[in-house]
């Protein structure tokens, strides 16, 4: 599926249709230049997941753990400043995808050799007009 958008108010209708695709799979790789809007579209994810705690990027804690209304976690990881795969393992991030939770990874190139064998792969792009252009594929 291929969607575009370009204005923050499009966010919300843009999560929906990500969620009504990727239903079925809990690892969603997020791919995407520094800037390009993962996270904030992850943001809008977890608006529409019913998110009560208050979302951010990860990029210093690698993992952020949010809470639904229905007390269903969802996890945010941002990989960028991961120095190696092993530390990745470190944290646990095998038994957080094995969760069946949604986990949503940013920079997810970071760690390649521990992608489940299925996941939603979803590729942001920025146009020079900020306009998004948003990719998705499931594997598996």
């Amino acid at each position: 599926m291929t969607l575009h958008f370009q204005r923050l108010d499009e966010l919300d209708t843009v999560a929906h249709r990500l969620l009504a695709e990727g239903r079925n799979r809990s690892v969603w790789l997020f791919e995407g230049e520094m800037g390009a809007g993962k996270t904030t579209l992850i943001k809008a994810l977890c608006r529409a997941l019913g998110v009560v705690s208050t979302t951010q990027s990860p990029t210093f804690s690698i993992v952020n753990e949010y809470t639904t209304h229905e007390g269903r976690s969802v996890y945010h990881f941002d990989c960028y400043r991961l120095r190696n795969e092993a530390e990745a393992l470190d944290i646990g991030i095998e038994e957080y995808f094995d969760s069946g939770d949604y986990c949503f990874v940013e920079w997810p190139e970071r760690i390649t050799s521990l992608w489940p064998t299925q996941y939603y792969q979803i590729q942001i792009s920025a146009d020079v007009d900020d306009r998004r252009t948003v990719e998705t594929s499931l594997i598996g």
